[in-house]
């Protein structure tokens, strides 16, 4: 068996403000999970969801469906 470790990646619509994300989607194949952190703690935790919830998340976040 192997073990992947996590390759991080923001997205390119990140700009140098402060509330950013990093994903791992390199751990969906294998792991069947997505891994998620807060990019300024880099060595904190990270959030694991499956590809389903953060596929659903990336379309809310695409229709404002979180804005107050």
């Amino acid at each position: 068996m192997t073990t992947a470790s996590p390759r991080w990646f923001k997205s390119s619509y990140s700009d140098t403000g402060s509330e950013c994300v990093e994903v791992a989607t390199n751990l969906v194949t294998a792991h069947g999970t997505v891994p998620v952190r807060d990019s300024k703690v880099s060595d904190g935790p990270a959030l694991s969801v499956s590809p389903a919830a953060f596929t659903s998340f990336v379309a809310g976040v695409k229709t404002a469906a979180f804005d107050a």
